[in-house]
């Protein structure tokens, strides 16, 4: 399995490096390059890449600005020389972020979380319409069972993962928005920008957080009308 690369970078001599590391890197082919993000939307479209090594400080728009301006992505590397970015690139699921000038080594670390995302996405969509009742994921160096009804919760950290269970937690270098494309929505929901609940273990609500056993998690916001709803919705009884 390869996946297919796009690079998105103002820097001549910054392409060039990343070609060179993806021509070394055995499960990645690099199919396009853009100068800016304005050519990079039709080759998008085009060439269909699976995963983007997309700078930030370029002219005309920023890789930031990029994000948020396309609905649907492929999966995002962000590079640059500024450290500072990092929070707000993390804030919009990216897979990690390189700091440049970054070794072979870091960026196959990188890329390798990209690999085994797509192998997971790749995984559930082959087993589509059977009546599963867990997932595999990858932690610690072993390939682990989680079983949707021992999971609690999900609790999304910067580039990585601990999946909360009945038997103990799991950590896993994935992001709250690639693990939520492979859940069954019916079982869980997503109630912050950090966490996905299992209703099942919801034991009450005080104002905008939810109690889950010893646990206590905060309900965000934007997330507050939908997540009431679903968990009171034909079982709240009033006097």
């Amino acid at each position: 399995m390869k996946l297919k690369c796009l690079i998105i970078d103002d820097e001549p001599i910054a392409r060039k490096l990343l070609q060179e590391y993806i021509e070394e890197t055995d499960f990645l082919e690099l199919v396009g390059t853009a100068e800016n993000p304005l050519k990079a939307t039709g080759l998008i479209s085009e060439l269909k890449p699976d995963l983007l090594y997309l700078d930030i400080n370029m002219p005309k728009m920023t890789g930031l600005e990029f994000l948020r301006s396309v609905d649907k992505l492929p999966m995002v590397i962000m590079t640059t020389a500024y450290g500072q970015y990092a929070l707000d690139g993390f804030d919009m699921a990216v897979m990690d972020y390189l700091v440049k000038p970054f070794s072979l080594d870091r960026f196959l670390k990188a890329s390798n979380k990209a690999l085994e995302l797509h192998t997971l996405k790749q995984n559930s969509a082959s087993v589509a319409g059977i009546a599963a009742d867990h997932f595999f994921v990858k932690c610690d160096g072993r390939i682990e069972k989680i079983v949707f009804d021992e999971l609690i919760y999900i609790e999304g950290m910067s580039n990585y993962l601990t999946l909360y269970t009945l038997s103990g937690k799991r950590i896993a270098y994935l992001t709250i928005k690639g693990i939520l494309e492979n859940l069954p929505p019916k079982k869980f929901m997503q109630v912050h920008k950090s966490y996905i609940v299992n209703p099942v273990f919801v034991n009450s609500i005080e104002g905008n957080m939810l109690h889950l056993a010893k646990t206590i998690i905060p309900v965000g916001q934007s997330f507050h009308d939908q997540v009431m709803d679903t968990l009171l919705s034909g079982k709240y009884i009033k006097r």
